[in-house]
């Protein structure tokens, strides 16, 4: 294999995955040098991944594909007047969004009585929504389907933070395609250590410490533009707490 030129060991290479590559890598100096070219990680990015990234002209100067790729791996651009992020796996270079709080239609948004928006440092998006003392939640946030990846079975994630918890209640979360069928479940928001017990029903911590709930899944075959809803709906009266929204993550589910 060595004896072959370098750019058709990149072309065998780029037919591989991302993981594929960087374990090659390791085989000689001529394998992690074809492993390293842009011939191989352009085969990885998604066609229009540059024309998203276009919105932060920082991001897009990366000194290789490979590096590209790597920093939208590790780090998610913010899009669309800092309403969505954009991120790619890591291990399979599929897409993933947030549709931050600014991008959901939340009900009763209808100033510092129900909801009202703040600044957290550790959110990546300009704003998140904060709610406080409303007996009603009622969230929807929708999502195309030919911006995300094809072929691909997704799952959406509810990504929040919840203060001065008083009682547990509980939400319906569901996950839809417009004129398709529904797909919903019952769970508490709260966290609680019954997820060991009954997964699913309760928030999990994330990386970035914040909290998220499995919303439900779809499958984009990306042979047509179709529309998907996600939804949350409390079904319990009123509370004496504050949530705060930072968005709908939708990611692949073969790389959670």
């Amino acid at each position: 294999m060595e004896s072959m030129p370098e750019g058709c060991i990149a072309a065998i290479l780029s037919r591989t995955t991302p993981v594929d590559a960087a374990r090659i890598s390791l085989v000689s100096k001529v394998f992690r040098s074809a492993a390293d070219s842009d011939a191989v990680w352009d085969r990885f990015l998604p066609s229009d991944s540059h024309s998203i990234v276009s919105q932060s002209p920082s991001r897009a100067k990366a000194s290789s594909k490979k590096a590209f790729y790597l920093d939208l791996s590790d780090h998610p651009v913010v899009i669309d007047d800092g309403k969505k992020s954009f991120q790619l796996k890591k291990k399979s270079g599929k897409k993933c969004f947030m549709l931050g709080a600014k991008a959901l239609f939340i009900a009763w948004d209808n100033g510092e009585h129900d909801w009202s928006w703040t600044t957290l440092p550790e959110s990546r998006f300009p704003e998140v929504g904060v709610l406080r003392h409303l007996c009603w939640l009622e969230i929807h946030g929708m999502i195309n389907t030919f911006s995300l990846s094809p072929n691909t079975l997704y799952r959406a994630f509810l990504v929040f933070k919840i203060i001065d918890v008083v009682q547990k209640f509980l939400v319906v979360l569901a996950v839809r395609k417009i004129g398709g069928h529904i797909m919903n479940k019952i769970a508490y928001l709260n966290p609680d250590s019954l997820e060991r017990e009954a997964p699913g029903r309760f928030p999990r911590v994330r990386s970035d410490d914040w909290l998220e709930i499995e919303m439900g899944e779809f499958f984009n075959s990306g042979l047509e533009d179709e529309v998907v809803q996600m939804s949350v709906v409390r079904l319990d009266g009123f509370w004496n707490t504050s949530l705060i929204i930072e968005g709908i993550e939708v990611r692949p589910k073969d790389d959670n």
